[in-house]
């Protein structure tokens, strides 16, 4: 079994060329970008976590893009395809992946359902008010 060779990049120093190894991987995790961005996805804080600044600022200022910005955050997240600032993958992905899908199922549930009761308690409110 042969391991993919390290990717390569080209530095100076003191005006020579050398080759360096570049990481392939982030130094920021998976787990941790995954629960900010499902916890506090809205006010941009996933964004700032993986040194995207710009693009946290305005995910701040428009509430997650009025939260559609928020779930295609935390697919592209769930689905292995989000990028820090430097255009590596967070780390922890293959190990947290299964739990994150299952947690992040868990949550919207329970968000929906929370969402269906309120509206029935409004309108069984607003039935015994009249």
């Amino acid at each position: 079994m042969t391991s993919d060779p390290p990717a390569w990049s080209a530095a100076s120093a003191v005006g020579k060329p050398a080759l360096v190894p570049v990481a392939s991987e982030s130094s920021r995790s998976f787990v941790a970008a995954w629960l900010l961005s499902l916890l506090l996805g809205f006010l941009g804080v996933d964004r700032f976590y993986l040194g995207k600044v710009g693009t946290g600022i305005l995910k701040l200022l428009t509430a997650g893009g009025l939260g559609i910005w928020y779930v295609i955050d935390l697919v592209l997240l769930l689905a292995g395809l989000a990028r820090d600032a430097d255009g590596r993958a967070p780390y922890g992905y293959e190990g947290a992946k299964k739990t994150a899908w299952i947690v992040t199922g868990a949550f919207a549930g329970v968000a929906l359902l929370g969402g269906i009761i309120n509206s029935a308690i409004a309108a069984l409110a607003a039935a015994i008010g009249q």
